[in-house]
């Protein structure tokens, strides 16, 4: 039970990654004020994004390999 939360939880890491990174590829393509105003700020969630997607991968792969 625990590994397919954790699964979900990845999944949920990871589509939070792409939402962000296409706000901000779609903020860049549409060239308004808007994206010079929140590039960098987007640039920061979508990094925090991408920290707690990989820890739970590597948490997934850990608890995995010590059979838990």
């Amino acid at each position: 039970m625990a590994d397919d939360l954790l699964f979900y939880l990845v999944l949920l890491a990871c589509f939070a990654v792409v939402v962000v990174l296409m706000l901000g590829l779609g903020g860049f393509a549409k060239g308004s004020g808007w994206a010079q105003k929140n590039s960098n700020k987007l640039m920061r969630y979508r990094l925090g994004a991408q920290f707690v997607a990989v820890l739970l991968i590597v948490l997934v792969i850990v608890l995995r390999r010590n059979g838990g």
